[in-house]
C-alpha cells in the first residue's frame, strides 16, 4: 500500500502538469487563432457530454436545481473562462502567472473579507505588501522600457483572479463536494453559455486546423475541468490545503519560464521582478520554515468543519 503522503505528491504532480499546461495551451489558442468564445463553448460542451450521463446514471441530479451550483458556474465557469482566455490573446504567458495566479490568493482574501468579514492574518498582510511592491517595481520598469505600465490583457487577468477569488470563497462557505462543484459548474456553464454562443457570438472554427481544435477541446474539457479538479482535492486530503496549494501554485510560474523558449516569448527584467515578487507573495515560503505550519493548518480546518 502506497503511503498517503506519496499519493498526495503524485496527485500534486498531475495537477501541476495540467495547470501548467493550461497556461501554455491557452497561449497557444491565441497563436492558433482559436477564439475565447469557441474554446469556452467546446470546453463546457465536452464536459457536459461526459458528466451529464454519469449523473443521470447515478440518479444524482437533485443538487443541480439549487442556486449554489448555478452561481458558481456563472462566476468560476463562464465569467472566468471568457476573461481569462481573452487575456491570453493580448499578453504573453508570463503575465498570466503574475496578474492571474499571483493575484488569486490576494483576491480570495479580499473576497472573504468583503463577503463574510473574514479578517486578514499576518501572512496575508505580508503577502499583500510583497505583491504591491513587486507590481509597482514591475510597472515602473515596464513604463521605462515601453511607455506602458499595464495592458488590457493584464486587466483581464486581474478580473479573472477576482472571479476565481469570489468563486473560491463561496465554494468554501457553501461546503459543496468536489464532485458536485465540478459537475455543477460544467453542466450549468454549458446550459447557459452554449446556446448564447450559438445564437450571438462570432465563430471561427472553420479557420482552425482540426488537430489543434481537437487537442485543445480534449485538454480543456477533460483534463482541466474534470481531472485537475479531482486530483487537486485528493492532494489536499493527503497533504493539507497549504502544502498542496503552495506546491501546485508553482506550476503557472514554471510554465511562464517554459514559454520563453517554447513559444519564443520575451522575458524582460520587469517580468522577472513581477514573477519573483508575485511568486513569493502567493507561495508564502516563510511558512515552510515553521515546523508546526501544516499541523496548525490542519487543526484550523478541523475547527472550521
Amino acid at each position: 500500500m502506497i503511503p498517503a503522503r506519496y499519493q498526495g505528491y503524485a496527485f500534486v504532480a498531475i495537477t501541476m502538469c495540467i495547470w501548467g499546461g493550461f497556461t501554455i495551451t491557452s497561449r497557444l489558442n491565441a497563436l492558433w487563432h482559436i477564439s475565447p468564445w469557441d474554446i469556452t463553448a467546446l470546453r463546457f460542451l465536452l464536459a457536459f457530454c461526459i458528466l451529464m450521463p454519469i449523473l443521470l446514471y447515478k440518479k444524482d441530479t437533485a443538487f443541480l436545481f439549487k442556486k449554489e451550483p448555478f452561481i458558481l458556474a456563472m462566476l468560476g465557469g463562464v465569467a472566468y473562462c471568457l476573461t481569462c482566455y481573452s487575456a491570453f490573446h493580448y499578453v504573453p504567458a508570463a503575465h498570466a502567472a503574475i496578474f492571474l495566479n499571483g493575484c488569486i490568493p490576494l483576491c480570495t482574501a479580499v473576497a472573504a473579507w468583503i463577503l463574510f468579514k473574514q479578517p486578514f492574518d499576518r501572512h496575508t498582510w505580508l503577502s499583500l505588501i510583497i505583491m504591491v511592491c513587486s507590481i509597482l517595481l514591475m510597472s515602473v520598469l515596464m513604463y521605462q522600457a515601453t511607455g506602458v505600465a499595464f495592458s488590457f490583457g493584464d486587466a483581464l487577468f486581474f478580473i479573472s483572479a477576482m472571479w476565481w477569488g469570489i468563486f473560491t470563497v463561496l465554494l468554501r462557505q457553501w461546503k459543496i463536494s468536489a464532485w458536485h462543484a465540478m459537475s455543477g459548474v460544467a453542466i450549468w456553464s454549458a446550459i447557459v453559455y452554449v446556446p448564447i454562443y450559438l445564437l450571438f457570438f462570432p465563430k471561427h472554427l472553420a479557420e482552425v486546423e482540426l488537430p489543434h481544435l481537437m487537442m485543445q477541446t480534449i485538454f480543456h474539457g477533460i483534463f482541466v475541468v474534470i481531472v485537475a479538479t479531482l486530483t487537486y482535492i485528493e492532494a489536499i486530503k493527503r497533504l493539507g490545503a497549504f502544502k498542496a496549494g503552495s506546491i501546485v501554485t508553482l506550476a503557472p510560474f514554471i510554465a511562464a519560464i517554459i514559454a520563453v523558449p517554447l513559444l519564443g516569448e520575451p522575458l524582460s527584467l520587469a517580468i522577472v521582478c513581477g514573477l519573483l515578487g508575485m511568486g513569493v507573495g502567493a507561495l508564502q515560503p516563510w511558512r515552510w520554515f515553521r515546523k508546526d505550519s501544516l499541523a496548525q493548518q490542519l487543526s484550523a480546518q478541523k475547527k472550521q468543519s
